[in-house]
């Protein structure tokens, strides 16, 4: 297994990694929207699921993977009537419909007060 951490993602807040990668499947820790060059999040979802999701391809990018390459993805929100608007923004990364499966969950609360939080399971090489 190879524990991955990457200089072009924001430091984690806690004692895990960004990601595992296990025989050719990357497992993301959750990406907060902490943009890596300030250290801060964007104001608003729509700007905050934007951060989390370019933060999954800077990821994915590390290991020569791309968002196409995603097979599952859990979003946790603070808010779920935020869910149109997470939907807006999320099928801007795939391309053609070709979407991953997908969970979403309002949550009580996520770190740092962030008002999203998105994993992803990718699979290298289909």
């Amino acid at each position: 297994m190879k524990r991955i951490i990457s200089e072009e993602l924001p430091a984690a807040v806690g004692p895990y990694v960004h990601g595992s990668m296990i025989n050719g499947i990357l497992f993301s820790s959750g990406q907060l929207p902490i943009d890596p060059k300030t250290g801060k999040m964007p104001e608003g979802i729509e700007a905050q699921a934007k951060q989390s999701l370019e933060n999954c391809r800077v990821l994915l990018a590390h290991e020569d993977m791309e968002m196409k390459d995603i097979v599952k993805t859990n979003i946790f929100m603070d808010d779920v009537s935020d869910f149109a608007k997470v939907n807006d923004i999320y099928a801007a990364y795939f391309e053609d419909g070709e979407y991953p499966a997908r969970t979403a969950y309002e949550v009580g609360n996520l770190p740092l007060g962030a008002l999203i939080e998105i994993e992803v399971i990718a699979s290298k090489g289909n």
